[in-house]
């Protein structure tokens, strides 16, 4: 449990820092992603879940 929740802090900080030096970047990642497909989002949201687990396997395997 501490595993995951560690994983889930270094994602805020990493999803903050993003915010704190690229915001208006961000902005425009968001309004393109408004833009695409759900069926490709639903894929690529899947992809990358699955490579998220094949490298947690491959490092803590």
């Amino acid at each position: 449990m501490t595993d995951f929740l560690t994983a889930l802090a270094l994602v805020l900080v990493i999803e903050g820092l993003f915010l704190a030096v690229f915001p208006r970047r961000l902005r425009q990642i968001v309004e393109m992603l408004a833009e695409i497909s759900p069926d490709s989002l639903r894929i690529g949201g899947v992809a990358a879940a699955a490579l998220g687990v094949f490298l947690v396997w491959l490092l803590r395997g």
